[in-house]
């Protein structure tokens, strides 16, 4: 069977990369999908897209909206989303996400540093696996595809 893991969260770090290096190393059966990572793209695809607009406001209302057929067709394809939060930016839309994996019922490992516990409780309550490191994303994946834990302890 082929896994479909959608990768939501901050785009300002290579953790994408870093789960999708051990995916392939491990040799797991799993597509990874993700929302656009280009900044700039994502926001102005609206505008790009349906035409300008004055206002910031509606200018990211259409980008918003866009970003949002992809981001829900893809959510619902998932088998697992994994949400990443970083500590530099706020990521509103990963805990929105998160809220709406919850409710097509994914299964869902949040990736954040013990700093974000408190703020994250509620999405991490929701979570079935809060994560640190990218790498221990991979070894539950490895685990809940083959039943494989690693050897010793985190």
């Amino acid at each position: 069977m082929e896994w479909t893991v959608y990768l939501s969260g901050e785009i300002h770090s290579d953790w994408r990369e870093q789960i999708q290096a051990g995916v392939e190393r491990l040799g797991l059966p799993v597509t990874l999908l993700a929302p656009v990572t280009d900044h700039e793209a994502s926001d102005e695809c609206g505008v790009r897209t349906f035409g300008a607009e004055e206002q910031g406001f509606w200018k990211d209302t259409k980008g918003a909206g866009l970003n949002a057929v992809r981001t829900r067709t893809l959510l619902a394809r998932a088998d697992v989303v994994v949400v990443r939060f970083g500590e530099k930016y706020r990521q509103w839309n990963a805990a929105f996400d998160a809220g709406y994996a919850s409710a097509l019922g994914k299964s869902i490992i949040t990736l954040h540093p013990e700093g974000l516990d408190h703020a994250l409780k509620e999405v991490d309550r929701a979570a079935l696996c809060v994560a640190r490191e990218p790498a221990q994303v991979v070894e539950a994946l490895r685990y809940a595809i083959e039943g494989t834990a690693p050897a010793g302890g985190a």
